[in-house]
């Protein structure tokens, strides 16, 4: 078959398609609105996950970080205030809800488990801080809230061990906390001998926390530091007052003022008195001069 002949038969096939459209458009109109939107969402998931992964995911790290970072700061200005007499153990009550806010917001996982677990210690730490002393019903109520972030914790971690392990050795302090040893020790064993959580900080903390223990179940009590003897003061008696005036050789000569004759009078004899002994070439005094010596 020649090229030409072949070129006109695609041409007349492309005018017969083309003068069909319309009725084939008409026809499969409900298709061709569905592909259309099938297309259109797929283009939008697409730049939505490039959107997320770029902006929303960097914007929720750097909430985190500053939400962590506040939490250790926090901590410092309440020992600050401490120091000053004053009490501001309540902003870690503040930080702590601010967590949980972020955990329930977050699309990572990964993130709402941690800041979950950080909103448990946060409301754990608060109890420590108190200067005051905390009542039964305030401590139950709150580590029963830390217990419910720990939870929550343990089911957005299942696929991340060493978060599991953290949340699960938090829920054991809890427990210790409320006086429920038994039970700590029954969480510490499980995370001890779970080998998911083999080589996690959590299983060390764990084992380490079941041979010390017996050392936290008893009570402390500290002696009273003996009494320091009081001593009465010696007194002594007063010294005489020593009044010290200049020596008269640094007085000014002067013939017209009038002599203390009950004043000392410091003399240096060997300044004043002239050596009357003249010395040999070798430092060995000469003999005296009988002519010339005094009283002779």
């Amino acid at each position: 078959m020649k090229a030409d002949h072949r070129h006109e038969l695609k041409t007349n096939e492309l005018a017969e398609w083309l003068s069909n459209l319309p009725q084939w458009v008409t026809a499969n109109l409900k298709t061709i609105i569905a592909i259309s939107v099938l297309i259109v969402g797929l283009a939008a998931f697409y730049i939505w996950r490039i959107y997320d992964k770029n902006i929303v995911q960097v914007r929720e790290q750097m909430e985190f970080t500053r939400l962590l970072n506040q939490l250790s700061n926090s901590k410092a200005q309440i020992l600050r205030a401490q120091a000053q007499g004053r009490d501001l153990s309540s902003i870690l009550l503040q930080t702590a809800i601010n967590l949980r806010a972020f955990a329930q917001a977050a699309n990572n996982d990964r993130m709402a488990a941690l800041a979950l677990i950080k909103d448990a210690e946060a409301r754990r730490t608060e109890l420590h801080y108190r200067p005051a002393t905390v009542s039964r019903q305030d401590l139950i109520d709150q580590i029963n809230q830390a217990k419910a972030s720990y939870a929550e914790a343990i089911e957005k971690s299942s696929f991340n061990p060493s978060l599991m392990a953290k949340a699960k050795f938090g829920l054991g302090l809890c427990e210790e906390e409320l006086g429920n040893f038994a039970e700590a020790e029954q969480i510490y064993r499980d995370i001890a001998a779970n080998p998911t959580f083999e080589g996690t900080v959590a299983a060390v903390q764990a084992k380490h926390r079941l041979n010390t223990m017996a050392d936290y179940r008893q009570k402390v009590v500290f002696k009273p530091s003996p009494q320091k003897l009081i001593r009465p003061e010696r007194t002594e008696p007063p010294q005489p007052l020593i009044q010290i005036r200049p020596a008269d050789t640094n007085q000014p000569a002067d013939t017209n003022l009038p002599v203390d004759t009950d004043r000392p009078v410091d003399v240096d004899l060997d300044a004043q008195a002239p050596s009357s002994v003249p010395e040999a070439p070798d430092g060995i005094p000469a003999e005296r001069d009988p002519v010339n010596t005094p009283g002779k």
